[in-house]
């Protein structure tokens, strides 16, 4: 009887202690984030849909923002490439067909880093679309 209470014991506190060492790990990556993005400045690149309008994924993925990325160097803390799915709106067209976001330190030293490549930049849109993009620059507050 003893054995059958300590082994309950033991194997109630391993489970115990593993659930709760999970849990703050979970909790650290969240506050890891929030941290590590608040005051960063985001470029957000947003293709709108549009009926006869094309977009490339692949290239947009291995070529397009790489290439962008290798221009903006160590002010570059991170970058996001979205697909669009579909719109919030149920049966209506999908809003962007695709969204690529910049996350980077410094707003100035990310113009710096463009304005002598946006002639390279522009000329790569043909490789991967038909589409002006709209560009947003923010500041991401949480």
């Amino acid at each position: 009887m003893k054995f059958k209470l300590i082994l309950s014991f033991l194997l109630f506190t391993t489970c115990f202690t593993a659930f709760s060492q999970g849990k703050q790990a979970v909790n650290s990556l969240r506050n890891d984030i929030s941290v590590t993005e608040k005051g960063l400045i985001k470029i957000s690149i947003m293709y709108p849909y549009a009926g006869g309008k094309t977009f490339n994924m692949e290239y947009y993925e291995t070529k397009h923002m790489p290439m962008v990325a290798g221009f903006l160097g160590s002010n570059l803390v991170k970058y996001t490439i979205e697909k669009g799915l579909s719109s919030g709106i149920p049966n209506q067209p999908l809003s962007f067909m695709a969204i690529g976001t910049f996350y980077v330190k410094s707003l100035s030293e990310y113009q710096a880093a463009i304005a002598p490549n946006r002639d390279a930049i522009r000329a790569d849109f043909v490789n991967y679309t038909n589409v002006a993009p709209v560009i947003l620059v923010s500041e991401v507050v949480k």
